[in-house]
């Protein structure tokens, strides 16, 4: 394999990577990847990641000297501007703004919904669930005809939220037909993100069971 310029360090489970390794399928980046093993961080990551969490992006530079590029969303948005491919964000100015809200958004929604995956009881459960669901009717609310959330044009917001809706692909219907219930611009987008290349290529093929081994291991009340 020939060298590239960009090596991501990762997790194998971790949504934030995917963001990242989402653009990057999408620009047709090459690029090396790196797991590691949270619970064990290698001191060579420690040294190079001020906050101690994956992703990071290895940028090689000319010369051969290295940058480090941390948070998802700032390596998101380094490789929508130097890589080659199509823009994850519109060129409109509030249209572009507009859509840095809804991956804030997405980040919020992310938390609601890996509380409720993990919870071990059941009030956190049913309270993280309903805080789920509620985000997905403001989301409703908001998308158009699809696809994606900005139409035919696969965008930054469909990254972050393709990571979200894959937990709920995995446990299948039993979990995720009362939380997406009588939601039927989100479960078609959903559909739409499941089938994407990028989104399939961007974890492993492990992935599934790996993600239920670790519900399994932190006691979850899904594990069951």
């Amino acid at each position: 394999m020939p060298e590239t310029n960009l090596t991501l360090v990762s997790h194998p489970l971790c949504p934030f990577v995917q963001r990242a390794a989402i653009v990057l399928l999408e620009k047709e980046t090459p690029f090396d990847r790196i797991n590691i093993d949270l619970a064990a961080k290698p001191a060579w990551f420690l040294a190079i990641s001020p906050n101690g969490k994956v992703p990071l992006l290895r940028v090689r530079q000319q010369g051969g000297t290295e940058a480090v590029i941390f948070e998802s969303m700032v390596i998101c948005e380094y490789l929508d501007e130097s890589q080659d491919g199509a823009p994850m964000y519109p060129r409109d100015a509030l249209a572009r703004a507009r859509q840095r809200g809804w991956v804030e958004f997405g980040t919020a929604t992310l938390a609601d919904a890996w509380q409720f995956l993990n919870a071990t009881e059941r009030t956190t459960a049913d309270a993280k669930q309903a805080a789920f669901r509620l985000r997905l009717q403001q989301l409703e609310a908001e998308l158009g005809t699809g696809p994606y959330f900005n139409g035919a044009a696969f965008g930054m917001v469909d990254a972050v939220f393709a990571s979200i809706f894959r937990y709920f692909d995995i446990l299948g219907p039993a979990v995720s037909h009362t939380i997406f219930e009588n939601l039927p611009r989100v479960t078609a987008w959903r559909s739409a993100l499941a089938q994407r290349r990028s989104v399939i290529d961007a974890v492993g093929s492990d992935y599934a069971e790996r993600f239920r081994a670790h519900l399994r291991g932190h006691a979850a009340l899904l594990a069951h």
